[in-house]
């Protein structure tokens, strides 16, 4: 038999998400079968099996618990396993007074042997109902001093309440708990979105933070993405603006160290490397992936590898060290409908100091040498946390990084970009080599 347990992967400690159990109860799995998968820092795993046998579940999808719990056991034989499962409770059962005066929910009482796998528990003067009914029955406020079940000695099961909502009497089941207020549907956090929230509202609270707003030209970075785009096939990559925007970041985060650094324990920590996370967009949330060590990369390698993490984000099969250790973050929302002419204020991603936003490009109307012309503008918010970098400091990076991408001829290099690039561009524009 084998005990299905929370591993510990990477430095993390917090408790473990059931995201999904990819067996059913019972189910029969060979040896080496993905059987559950577990969500941690925003990363998803799988856990498989080890030999062969029936499944038994003891922990259900959406409860955390701590790393080492054991959440389920896969057992050789079907009699072992009809022994086990009866002897196992399937459900952590919870218990509502009964009492009106009384409504506070109280948790049963287990006690576990591993060795055996028996539970002992009081069950007297409650009501009795099963965590996935008690979640059910608190999204829709149903009162459960009115619901009978009829699961085993009672239980309110997730079908009782199915049941009460599709009768066309529910309304005498429902409570009034937001004043008046009709709710239309309650979307619980996920365990992504809820780390999302809690990042984001510490990072305000731990940190100062003040963002600038401006604008830059695209007109030189168009043509190098056109040129770039049309040797497509000879780069062996299709090369992005925010592949670009990573490379030459990078290299003014060199010539500014001090906005590539970190405020701990009363010091500030000026990184060696140059790690740029990249804000990617998920369904239910987003996460940012890093390019570790851009400011060494080629624009080819950082394209080649920013799609690599992007297709293992939308896929749940980044790693923890493919996540962590940023010290700079980069979110580009050119590629996105209507993410054109707008201004935003990023928050950072702690323990980083900055973070550079960036819209689409959109053609604006603009004076150049006395002249109103049309030309693509590009607009970006700048966050930093004033608590290590000043608005002087601030402002020296962002004139370095405004010349960078009006001038991108001045700081790119592509491997072979003489056999790449028309020689009469390279000649006009002093293409570095």
């Amino acid at each position: 038999m084998q005990e299905v347990k929370i591993p510990k992967r990477g430095m993390t400690n917090t408790p473990i998400l059931v995201a999904k159990w990819i067996v059913k109860e019972g189910e029969y799995v060979k040896s080496g079968s993905e059987i559950v998968s577990i969500e941690a820092e925003k990363i998803h795993y799988t856990i498989s099996a080890e030999i062969s046998g029936y499944v038994h579940i003891v922990v259900n999808e959406g409860q955390e618990v701590p790393i080492g719990t054991v959440i389920g056991f896969i057992i050789e034989t079907q009699e072992e396993y009809k022994k086990i499962s009866n002897k196992v409770a399937k459900e952590d059962i919870s218990f509502i007074s009964s009492s009106k005066k009384d409504t506070e929910e109280m948790e049963i009482t287990q006690k576990r042997d591993l060795t055996t796998h028996e539970f002992s528990s009081e069950l007297t003067g409650r009501v009795r109902i099963t965590p996935a009914a008690r979640m059910m029955a608190k999204k829709y406020g149903i009162d459960l001093e009115s619901v009978k079940g009829t699961g085993s000695d009672g239980i309110i099961t997730k079908e009782d309440i199915e049941k009460i909502l599709q009768d066309k009497d529910k309304p005498k089941y429902i409570q009034d708990l937001y004043d008046g207020r009709r709710v239309k549907e309650e979307i619980p956090l996920s365990k992504m979105r809820k780390q999302i929230a809690e990042h984001m509202v510490r990072s305000l609270s731990v940190s100062a933070q003040l963002t600038l707003m401006g604008e830059m030209d695209m007109m030189e970075m168009k043509k190098i993405r056109e040129l770039l785009l049309i040797q497509e096939k000879n780069l062996g990559v299709r090369i992005t603006y925010t592949d670009l925007f990573i490379y030459l970041v990078a290299k003014q985060l060199v010539k500014h160290p001090l906005i590539n650094s970190s405020l701990i324990n009363d010091k500030i920590i000026i990184w060696d490397n140059v790690n740029i996370g990249v804000a990617t967009a998920l369904e239910n949330g987003l996460i940012v992936p890093v390019i570790k060590d851009a400011d060494k990369k080629t624009l080819k390698s950082i394209s080649i590898e920013l799609k690599d993490l992007t297709k293992k984000a939308r896929e749940e099969k980044l790693q923890l060290e493919e996540v962590t250790g940023g010290t700079f973050t980069i979110t580009n929302l050119g590629s996105f409908s209507g993410a054109g002419y707008r201004f935003e204020t990023p928050i950072i991603n702690q323990p980083e100091s900055a973070i550079l936003g960036t819209g689409g490009i959109s053609d604006r109307v603009v004076v150049r040498e006395g002249r109103i012309v049309i030309r693509p503008i590009l607009t970006y918010y700048f966050t930093y946390d004033h608590r290590v970098i000043d608005g002087l400091t601030a402002a020296k990076f962002i004139e370095d990084l405004q010349k960078a991408f009006e001038q991108p001829n001045l700081f790119i290099k592509v491997d072979n970009l003489e056999e790449i690039i028309p020689q009469n561009y390279l000649h006009n524009h002093r293409f570095n080599r």
